[in-house]
């Protein structure tokens, strides 16, 4: 077997940010500022916002499921919302700050009022972050953050969830659920019987998608993830719009160029900025 310390890491995430912009790919994902050795992260309210919900949601999976409520989840929200406030989070404002906050607390107040799967069994893959060979001959390792399985015990099977704070809706071509179906089914023992989205700004229930096909899906991953071991070998990450740059790529050239401030680490070691008012860029969701 390969070394993995010498593999090529893809998930959902670096493989969005390289089909829309190698040179983002680059920037976010391979790139380290030379002075302090970390990779730069942009911190924007609507990411913000996401990984305080999540972190709540998440943390109910290791919990027995008559315990999972015993303490609200607005309170574990208010804990958990002060690892972002202010600058950390990317608010510029109060106002713009606490209206975000309200958005994550409707959404968990759904949860509570209507838990359905969130109340019932639940699979947690022990790997803090569960990764799999999805080619040993190309060195490529699979790997990702699964919000939720929910155990379906008639069938001893798996429902994946997939939590969702963005205000749009998952297109179609998508390869969120084609990835997560790879990486459950090769990171724990269970068939996985269904998947769904739940649009927690939209939805008081989880949204059922059709599955992909397993091989079409490891087809078309093994293809982007071949083409960004290319574009890493010959350290080529051109932007589809020229020199000029293009929506993904240039807030990360206005940190290089020191149009962005510096706000502190974030949790895995990359430096956090925060650009000027008005160019901040639209993450409506996160990849856990």
């Amino acid at each position: 077997m390969p070394d993995k310390y010498s593999a090529v890491w893809v998930s959902h995430s670096s493989i969005n940010d390289f089909q829309q912009c190698p040179r983002a790919y680059f920037l976010k994902n391979v790139y380290k500022n030379p002075e302090t050795g970390h990779k730069m992260q942009i911190m924007a309210p609507a990411l913000a916002l996401g990984q305080a919900v999540h972190e709540v949601i998440e943390s109910l999976s290791a919990l027995p499921t008559n315990q999972r409520f015993n303490k609200s989840l607005i309170e574990k929200f208010q804990t958990s919302w002060q690892k972002i406030s202010g600058k950390k989070g990317g608010f510029l404002d109060q106002q713009t700050e606490e209206k975000f906050k309200q958005r994550g607390e409707e959404m968990l107040r759904k949860v509570m009022d209507n838990p359905g799967p969130v109340a019932q069994l639940s699979v947690k893959i022990k790997e803090d972050l569960p990764h799999y060979w999805l080619s040993e001959t190309d060195g490529i390792i699979l790997c990702g953050k699964i919000d939720w399985l929910q155990y379906l015990p008639d069938t001893d099977s798996v429902h994946i969830i997939d939590f969702k704070t963005s205000k749009n809706k998952e297109k179609a071509d998508s390869l969120q659920l084609p990835i997560y179906l790879l990486l459950v089914s090769n990171t724990q023992k269970r068939k996985v019987a269904k998947a769904s989205y739940w649009y927690l700004g939209m939805n008081n229930e989880p949204e059922e998608v059709a599955l992909p096909d397993p091989q079409e899906s490891y087809e078309k991953i093994l293809k982007v993830a071949k083409e960004m071991k290319l574009a890493r070998q010959l350290n080529r990450f051109r932007c589809p719009e020229g020199e000029n740059g293009c929506f993904s790529c240039k807030p990360f050239e206005k940190i290089i160029k020191g149009e962005a401030e510096f706000v502190g680490p974030g949790n895995y070691n990359q430096d956090i900025y925060i650009l000027p008012s008005g160019n901040e860029i639209q993450e409506d969701s996160v990849i856990l």
